[in-house]
């Protein structure tokens, strides 16, 4: 997966954010993407793009599943839920590694600082208020309608520079390409993925804390090679 992306931007994009990841030829869309989404006031959209390419969460469930209290619950105080409707798959994801060391660390400073500021319900609501509601909306509407979020996805795009045909499954997309450039094995993308078939069954039910973590690392290492061979 090539970047369209101005080196310009990027520049700029990682200069505005304390705990940007790493510039890679596979992520520099995701920066420029979340860099503007904040410039233009959606907040929540950064986040949740950050979301869905570490954890690979569907767009519905990311902003339609996931609650605050999925997130470092006090009985689990280093995990996170990462639920997955469709197939009716579930798991909790370490955020550290066996050291203690944080596995996503600028993913948990932007989830931190939203649980600190809300006690319950979903973890992603609209940015800007409404005239008939006191508190934010959530984006996904009750009758399960994205269609606002994908309008304003599709601004956040334009506004990047980045190629219109992108979508915010894109990123999800883009983290599974992550996963396997990584070389991570077939057990470690299905524990990350949640996907089974047939034949994986048997062998899926088995998946660990462990194949997470290494799995997580692996991304982690590939963006640093790539950042360093692109200076």
């Amino acid at each position: 997966m090539l970047c369209d992306v101005s080196a310009d931007l990027l520049r700029i994009a990682v200069r505005r954010r304390e705990h940007a990841p790493a510039v890679s030829k596979l992520d520099c869309q995701l920066v420029a993407f979340r860099a503007t989404a904040v410039d233009l006031g959606y907040r929540s959209v950064a986040t949740a793009a950050l979301v869905t390419w570490e954890w690979l969460q569907r767009e519905e469930h990311v902003f339609g599943s996931f609650e605050v209290t999925h997130y470092r619950p006090k009985e689990r105080p280093n995990s996170v839920l990462i639920v997955h409707p469709k197939n009716g798959e579930e798991a909790w994801w370490p955020l550290f590694d066996e050291t203690g060391e944080p596995l996503f660390p600028e993913l948990m400073a932007e989830l931190d600082a939203i649980k600190n500021t809300t006690i319950s319900g979903l973890v992603f609501r609209r940015d800007h208020g409404h005239r008939k509601s006191r508190t934010p909306l959530p984006w996904m509407t009750e009758r399960k309608d994205l269609r606002y979020l994908r309008g304003v996805v599709k601004e956040i795009i334009r506004a990047a520079g980045l190629r219109d045909e992108l979508s915010f499954t894109s990123f999800r997309h883009g983290g599974f390409t992550e996963g396997a450039d990584s070389d991570l094995t077939d057990a470690e993308l299905r524990a990350a993925g949640r996907h089974r078939s047939s034949r994986q069954l048997p062998t899926y039910a088995k998946r660990t804390r462990k194949q997470l973590i290494s799995g997580t690392k692996k991304r982690r290492q590939e963006r640093t090679k790539a950042a360093g061979l692109s200076e």
